[in-house]
């Protein structure tokens, strides 16, 4: 019998993992060959190393833009094989590490080019990756923010959302995501990294630090509108699928999803892990969320309910948009096309007014 844990990972995040650059013909080929969870990391490995040998022959070929299209591509594999893989740490540091390698190497080859940047915070680093769209700039700019188990190595297909048009992107590992998940927890108070980051983005050439937007998915959705509510730098607000409090749901969270919330949180056990969670709430924060917001969730979500989405929309303080879909999972991956072109539209709208 195949391990509950990678039936889980499949039925819960397939069409995340395809809407974020797996090939569908991948993810059935290797998910159908895992039958226990302690497999999924080096299984994933073994794809991504796949992708990124391509990329590395293209690029030695003078192939350019389908090696950075390649090893983009395994950056996205690596990271899945890692997002949830919080049991076996060594192994986890090591797909990261591949995800971070390609990813760093596609950049240059990208259309647009990326370019790696790091923002010192709180004794560690966060890492961001900022592509600028083609045109003179100054450039009005979204930060993307990843969720408890997602990162910056994951956003390639949302960045062109919206570099297509004409806004910049900035995504970023926060504390306990990412490159920033080995130092530095989870943390509530998302105003204070997002200050940091927001100093950062403000500073750099080609940039409009008056036209700023956030974007966040999952736990992400709930850091971008915490973010809004303390800096003002932020322009407008996009939260897809994030929880208004974090700790309502704690006992419906995934097995997985609860283990890696232990673990990028710093917690001793699950006991303090359900009490750090309910430290991520909204609740006196929302009153607060003065700029345009636009809320994305699915009435299937099975990890975090819609009903915290409607919570959000009825307690912020501004002009606030529910884009609630009925066939909506978690992340809303698997209706992606009812939400991302019209979520970008959105925001280039809020940001070039």
């Amino acid at each position: 019998m195949t391990d509950r844990r990678v039936t889980m990972a499949i039925e819960h995040w397939a069409a995340r993992f395809v809407a974020n650059g797996v090939d569908p013909a991948d993810f059935a080929r290797v998910t159908a060959g895992i039958a226990s969870w302690d497999g999924w990391c080096a299984a994933c490995c073994a794809a991504a190393a796949q992708h990124e040998a391509l990329g590395r022959q293209a690029v030695d070929d003078g192939r350019l833009l389908s090696g950075g299209g390649h090893l983009g591509q395994a950056a996205v594999y690596y990271h899945f094989a890692k997002f949830l893989f919080v049991q076996d740490l060594a192994q986890l540091r090591q797909a990261h590490g591949a995800a971070v390698r390609c990813l760093n190497d596609a950049l240059p080859h990208l259309r647009p080019p990326g370019e790696r940047v790091e923002i010192p915070f709180d004794g560690a680093v966060l890492a961001a990756i900022l592509r600028r769209p083609a045109g003179p700039g100054p450039h009005p700019v979204v930060v993307l923010i990843p969720g408890l188990d997602s990162a910056k190595e994951e956003f390639r297909a949302t960045e062109q959302l919206f570099l297509d048009r004409g806004l910049a992107t900035f995504s970023v590992d926060g504390p306990g995501q990412g490159e920033a998940e080995y130092d530095l927890a989870i943390r509530p108070d998302w105003e204070v990294p997002g200050a940091a980051i927001l100093d950062a983005v403000s500073a750099l050439p080609g940039l409009d630090p008056g036209r700023i937007g956030v974007w966040g998915v999952s736990l992400g959705g709930y850091y971008a509108p915490r973010l809004a509510s303390g800096d003002r730098r932020a322009r407008a607000c996009i939260a897809l699928s994030g929880p208004f409090s974090f700790g309502e749901g704690w006992d419906q969270l995934p097995e997985l999803t609860r283990e890696a919330f232990r673990v990028r949180s710093k917690s001793a056990d699950a006991d303090e892990a359900r009490l750090r969670a309910r430290e991520l709430t909204l609740a006196g924060r929302a009153g607060r969320l003065t700029v345009p917001l636009l809320i994305v969730a699915g009435r299937q979500d099975r990890i975090v309910g819609w009903q915290q989405a409607d919570r959000l929309a009825g307690e912020a303080a501004g002009p606030a948009e529910l884009l609630l879909l009925d066939r909506g999972g978690h992340g809303c991956a698997n209706v992606s096309y009812l939400h991302r072109p019209y979520s970008a539209d959105w925001m280039a709208r809020q940001l070039n007014r």
